[in-house]
């Protein structure tokens, strides 16, 4: 079993690499000296940031969940600790914009998702139906509160496009754990790119907003 885990998590570092945000600076840089521009631009950089801060949440809640399954105590205790220094980070990218008070909502708000998808994690290892089916009220309520708040921040993050994105994200943790519990690891390979994308598109659509919001801030 532990041979396994120790494949899995060489996946997951090996599918996160690529695009990290040196990567893709590199290819906007490339892009923009084709149209004759000689630096990438502050909204590529928000970009890729962005990226790499939501990659990092699926990347560690994954490494929580298949050190979990495989009883590595040690291990699961400091991948969660990157949970929350992930989340940390992803609220402050919003402060330089919101201020402090909002940064705060917002990691309250990563903590509840995770609580949720850690709760969901618990009931599906442990084949407990009611209790995932509790964790995923719990995710479908947090994410509509995500939504309603980054939405009202900015208007152009329109909430029922936050929360079609944000249910999507929290069905392929459902789906990820649902794959591990019952070691069906081809599937949640499947599951593991497919969540990669969507966090491409989240961090994207985020990023686009904020340059709408803010063009003096970000060109």
């Amino acid at each position: 079993m532990k041979k396994i885990l120790l494949i899995l998590l060489a996946m997951a570092v090996t599918a996160l690499a690529p695009m990290g945000t040196t990567a893709y600076a590199a290819e906007h840089s490339h892009a923009v000296r084709d149209k004759g521009a000689t630096t990438v631009t502050a909204r590529a950089d928000l970009q890729a940031g962005l990226r790499d801060l939501w990659i990092g949440h699926v990347f560690w809640v994954r490494n929580v969940a298949l050190t979990t399954k495989y009883g590595d105590s040690t291990a699961a205790a400091i991948a969660e600790g990157k949970v929350v220094e992930n989340a940390k980070a992803i609220a402050a990218s919003i402060e330089p914009f919101y201020g402090k008070p909002a940064s705060d909502k917002l990691f309250g708000l990563l903590a509840g998702h995770y609580g949720a998808v850690k709760a969901y994690m618990t009931a599906s290892y442990a084949g407990d139906k009611a209790g995932k089916e509790a964790a995923k009220d719990k995710l479908v309520k947090n994410a509509d509160e995500i939504a309603a708040f980054l939405s009202g921040a900015n208007p152009y993050l329109p909430r029922e496009t936050l929360k079609t994105l944000l249910y999507a994200h929290g069905g392929h943790h459902m789906a990820q754990l649902d794959a591990l519990a019952g070691k069906d690891f081809a599937q949640e390979a499947k599951v593991w790119d497919d969540m990669k994308d969507h966090m491409y598109v989240i961090a994207d659509a985020l990023a686009g907003g904020l340059a709408k919001q803010f063009p003096k801030m970000i060109r």
